[in-house]
């Protein structure tokens, strides 16, 4: 398996590497959270994972014992917040991996306004402000990570899902501001781009949509294993999939061209996303 290059390195996983690592994880009940819990205890590492379906966590925490605690938290309150960066403090966590989030395909016009609240609040604004509370115990780790997953919408502005890209656009501009604002700390920020997953975020629509357009799609687990080999060799961006890393160039120097594209593909997306349709909240784009 070839590995998505990222776009400049930092430091890898010090020495210890991951059974020294103690990790909390949101989105842990979502497909790519599942994978990431499984992908990061077997590589020795103890986890605090948190999400909203506490039975999904409950089997996470009977498939690793002794590695998985589990939290059942709704990070849009600042109640339930609070109470992670507590047990997380007391866990000694040194790592954060923001894997939660909520995603919406349809037309922007036909979005409501609790919709679009409900994506910047889960997408953005939760994960700001969990990572800001955590802080001063990542800064007094010896060696700090924080670890967003963003999108291949992060760079790439896609017809259907308009407020989705706000959201991830906005986290990969916080993950390259904060790694810069970090940049003589010990705390190392990696920002890490799935394409399309195939996980129960995705309505049947969007999987047909996808089909039609022939647009690749990964499994969870390779995400999964992505993330870890990112971690693992301090990459500090990481797109996955060869035509997503050439269209997100290609949409940085000619956006123009990728406009003309995306025009040819929008009447097969207008006819998917005609009538809106909303997952429930996930782990990840």
């Amino acid at each position: 398996m070839r590995w998505p290059r990222g776009v400049s390195r930092g430091p890898a996983l010090p020495e210890g590497g991951w059974p020294a690592q103690r990790i909390l994880l949101t989105g842990a009940s979502g497909g790519i959270g599942q994978a990431l819990v499984d992908e990061f205890a077997a590589a020795g590492a103890r986890l605090l994972v948190t999400g909203r379906r506490g039975d999904t966590l409950e089997a996470l925490v009977e498939r690793h014992p002794g590695q998985v605690t589990a939290m059942t938290a709704d990070l849009t309150r600042p109640k339930d917040r609070a109470a992670l960066i507590g047990a997380a403090a007391s866990a000694g966590c040194n790592m954060l991996v923001n894997a939660a989030g909520v995603n919406r395909v349809g037309l922007f016009e036909s979005c409501s306004d609790e919709a679009l609240e409900r994506l910047i609040t889960l997408n953005l604004t939760a994960t700001l402000q969990l990572t800001r509370a955590l802080m001063p115990t990542l800064l007094a780790a010896r060696h700090g990570w924080v670890v967003n997953l963003g999108s291949t919408f992060g760079t790439i502005g896609y017809p259907g899902q308009v407020g989705y890209c706000a959201t991830k656009f906005a986290l990969r501009g916080f993950s390259q501001a904060l790694r810069r604002e970090l940049a003589d700390t010990r705390v190392r920020v990696l920002h890490v781009s799935p394409r399309a997953t195939r996980t129960a975020m995705n309505a049947p629509k969007v999987e047909a949509m996808n089909q039609a357009l022939g647009n690749a799609m990964d499994t969870p687990a390779r995400v999964a294993s992505a993330v870890r080999h990112a971690i693992e060799h301090g990459r500090e961006e990481t797109q996955l999939g060869g035509p997503e890393r050439l269209f997100t160039r290609l949409n940085s120097l000619l956006p123009s061209l990728v406009d003309r594209a995306l025009a040819r593909q929008l009447p097969v997306i207008r006819r998917f996303v005609a009538t809106p349709g909303e997952a429930a909240p996930h782990d990840t784009p």
